[in-house]
């Protein structure tokens, strides 16, 4: 297998790059960590009065990469929540270190953590191209909620996310 794929998702999306998911072990995440980027283009109804990108829109980004890293590990919303198992947000942290303004290029680089049995973590970090600086660092930490709505991750789920780790 390559060390990267490219997928065409849609007009707004230059492409999708997967790698396979790594750790140093310590939860840390570097530069050479990252398992999935996906590269934006900022838009001119994302801008705010003051022609940068408004800071609720950052998590539209790092929310749709991280559906989109979701789906190409195989794992499915629809499909998940019609078999009674629901993955949702329990706590997110942003921390904004610059701006992005309309017309800027930008990759949101993800990594994906087991937290605990029964959490995950995303650590996504937003870069600006093509200087690679970084704008923004997050950490989402999620769940699954089975169908009496306690948390559960599934072996289909680890499996997903961390399975093809040596």
């Amino acid at each position: 297998m390559g060390r990267f794929s490219r997928i065409l998702t849609s007009a707004d999306v230059l492409y999708v790059t997967i790698q396979r998911c790594l750790t140093r072990g310590d939860g840390a995440v570097s530069e050479k960590d990252y398992c999935f980027e996906l590269e934006f283009g900022v838009r001119d109804y994302e801008c705010d009065l003051q022609g940068i990108v408004n800071n609720a829109v950052y998590q539209n980004y790092l929310e749709h990469t991280r559906h989109e890293f979701l789906r190409s590990v195989g794992l499915d919303f629809a499909g998940l929540h019609e078999r009674g198992y629901d993955l949702v947000v329990t706590r997110c942290e942003i921390d904004y270190r610059g701006s992005l303004k309309s017309g800027d290029r930008f990759v949101v680089r993800l990594n994906a953590v087991q937290e605990s049995r029964v959490r995950f973590a995303f650590e996504q970090d937003i870069f600006r191209l093509p200087d690679e600086e970084r704008v923004l660092d997050s950490r989402f930490i999620g769940t699954c909620l089975n169908a009496r709505r306690r948390p559960e991750l599934t072996e289909e789920i680890k499996a997903a996310l961390w399975g093809s780790r040596e």
